[in-house]
């Protein structure tokens, strides 16, 4: 029992505040690629992915394991995050830490993501049995290469006070 809930329960609510994560990180993504805040869609992805970590170390456990430290990594990199676009309003280099700390916790939520996909999807599973291999780090390895890409250009392209100035001239 987790939570005064069984673990099954308990799974399933960790997986859907997981996707919710995840779902609106691509949202959150698109948003830095075309210099938009995203305010609304930020607060869910910030405080999902934030869940998402913290119900990780809920279930039982007897070691630490990679989990563990991917859990703890992804929080610190979100309270990153978090301090960059609230406390410091993305002004001056807070703007690029902010982009690059959103998208590695997004990134490690997708990371954990394909982990759990190879665990569990048996058509998956089949091709890496041991979670590992060929196949498995091919997957891990686009996915790490995709965020790298998307990253630099968010970096480059995520400029709100551009676009707010930008729309407000294109109004008058």
């Amino acid at each position: 029992m987790t939570l005064g809930m069984s673990l099954e329960t308990f799974t399933s609510i960790h997986v859907l505040i997981s996707l919710a994560g995840i779902a609106s990180g691509v949202i959150v993504a698109f948003g830095l690629l075309t210099g938009r805040k995203l305010d609304g869609w930020t607060a869910i992805f910030l405080t999902t992915t934030v869940l998402t970590d913290i119900t990780g170390f809920m279930f039982p456990f007897h070691h630490l394991m990679p989990s563990h430290i991917v859990g703890t990594i992804s929080l610190i990199v979100l309270a990153v995050a978090v301090s960059a676009r609230y406390r410091f309003h993305f002004a001056g280099k807070w703007r690029g830490v902010y982009v690059i700390s959103a998208l590695a916790s997004f990134y490690f939520n997708v990371f954990v993501a394909v982990v759990q996909a190879f665990a569990k999807v048996p058509s998956l599973k089949a091709l890496a049995p041991d979670g590992n291999g060929p196949v498995f780090s091919a997957v891990q390895l686009s996915t790490l290469l995709v965020f790298i890409a998307l990253t630099v250009l968010a970096v480059r392209k995520f400029r709100p006070q551009a676009v707010l100035a930008a729309r407000s001239s294109s109004a008058t």
